[in-house]
């Protein structure tokens, strides 16, 4: 062992001696560049909640001139919660919303659960061929009522996307809003992440809400009635995760104008920009990315003004893996969606032609997202090893550790004080705490590990490997999820 550590040595020296300065320098970037989304988070933040007092919700409530919304859900063996979660769409506080829910091929008994709770009753309907689908409807389910505004539709399964663009045909309002059926959205979700579109109905084209982790809330009739951590540390960490994600990569990208990346558990889009740019693309394994940068290309290609705008206050919660088997598949296949997206739009890499996108946020993109975890890794192996071998002092080492994760963890630690300063969504000062250690236990094998977990799902890419889909146990999220004092 003595021997190929001794072997090693020059070669390791060879290349630290090369990569030592951009090693640290790419850190400092990527988590500079962090805090400056943190700041331009914190300015959006501020002018928005400054707007609330004025937003004008309970006039848009009971205003005929708001937009119409169709909310869009495709399920799969959604039984355990797909009841609780169509109940609290219909009950969303919104004056002129319809809830459209597509059975993608389930083997459970999820459509037996609608048909009972909202006795459905099979109607003949021509689906709309607005869209191409690739599995058209086999039936359209209405309540017996006639007053509720719920449509059921049954279809082969051919994937999430697919089963979305059937819902676009059927929908039959002027924004259509994605959620995820096992997602759980505020009452007033609507009311505000529609509130762009009513004040530039002409500019605004898409937009997106907060995901937030529901792991240990307590849920009683579809609400979060109390926000409170997990007592799962991956899921706690996710928390972290996700507030970082959205407090300071939506918002922030949203106010320098250059957001191109908006969730799929919840986003809401103009129905005749869907239509102009084909909808979802069902090839896509990173379908949401993908239609933000063609609705992007389309606008510019057309030199139309336009907004793609993330709104902070609607909130839309999801429940996160709890097991590293679940969330490796879940990183991989994020990965893999944001490179096989980006190298798709290559031609708008540094394009002036796509504005701030092209020049500024694919680029980032591309460096910061797409080639993190293989620069990190490179760098705390070289750095690790090198240390052993005695290439790299103690000083560099420690240096190393600042910048790569004492920096990451103050910028997170920034990020989460903001949103507490901004919403103070978790009352408990036990929670905060729970909050506050995930950001540094985050650092110590998490982060190394999804980092590995993104490199798997880019090598399947690159490999020409078939997409291996992870799934969740659900148990719907009444009862289930609430938890002791």
């Amino acid at each position: 062992m003595d021997d190929v550590l001794e072997s090693a040595t020059p070669a390791v020296e060879a290349i630290f001696s090369g990569i030592a300065l951009p090693v640290l320098v790419y850190f400092l970037v990527i988590n500079s560049s962090y805090l400056v989304l943190v700041v331009a988070a914190a300015l959006e933040f501020r002018r928005s909640t400054r707007q609330l007092p004025f937003a004008g919700r309970e006039e848009l409530l009971g205003s005929g001139m708001v937009p119409s919304v169709s909310v869009v859900t495709a399920m799969f063996n959604e039984e355990a919660g797909i009841k609780v979660a169509t109940q609290a769409m219909l009950a969303l506080h919104y004056p002129r919303h319809e809830v459209i829910v597509v059975d993608d091929g389930s083997t459970d008994g999820g459509f037996e659960v609608l048909r009972e709770a909202f006795d459905l009753v099979e109607v003949p309907r021509r689906m709309p061929a607005d869209l191409p689908v690739r599995e058209p409807a086999s039936s359209i389910h209405v309540p017996r009522n006639g007053r509720t505004r719920l449509t059921v539709i049954r279809k082969p399964n051919s994937g999430r996307s697919d089963s979305l663009n059937v819902g676009v045909n059927f929908a039959t309002q002027d924004l259509v809003v994605f959620v995820d059926s096992d997602s759980v959205l505020d009452p007033d979700a609507l009311l505000a992440i529609v509130r762009p579109f009513a004040e530039d109905p002409v500019r605004v084209v898409a937009g997106g809400g907060v995901i937030r982790a529901i792991n240990g809330c307590v849920v009683r009739g579809g609400r979060v009635n109390e926000v409170r951590m997990s007592r799962n540390w991956l899921a706690r960490i996710q928390v972290v995760e996700y507030l970082r994600a959205f407090h300071l990569g939506r918002a922030g990208w949203s106010r320098l104008k250059s957001l191109i990346l908006i969730s799929g558990a919840f986003g809401i889009f103009r129905r005749d920009v869907l239509v102009e740019v084909g909808g979802l693309d069902p090839s896509s394994i990173g379908e949401d990315f993908e239609l933000v940068l063609r609705v992007h290309k389309h606008m510019r290609r057309e030199r139309r003004d336009y907004r793609v705008q993330f709104v902070s206050e609607p909130i839309c919660w999801t429940e996160v893996p709890e097991t590293a088997t679940v969330l490796r598949k879940q990183r991989r296949r994020w990965h893999r969606g944001l490179w096989e997206t980006l190298w798709a739009y290559r031609s708008m890499f540094l394009n002036p032609r796509y504005g701030k996108v092209g020049m500024i946020a694919i680029p980032y993109y591309w460096l910061f997202e797409l080639l993190a975890p293989l620069l990190e890794l490179f760098g705390l192996v070289l750095v690790v090893l090198g240390t052993v071998l005695g290439v790299v002092d103690v000083g560099y080492f420690m240096l190393f550790m600042a910048v790569a994760y004492g920096y990451a963890i103050l910028v997170t630690l920034a990020a989460m004080t903001v949103e507490e300063l901004s919403f103070h969504k978790y009352p408990r000062w036990r929670d905060l705490l729970s909050t506050l250690a995930a950001a540094v236990v985050e650092n110590i094998g998490y982060r190394q590990a999804t980092a590995v977990w993104r490199l798997e799902g880019w090598a399947q890419s690159l490999t020409g490997r078939k997409q291996e889909w992870g799934t969740m146990t659900r148990t719907g999220f009444d009862t289930s999820q609430e938890q002791g004092p």
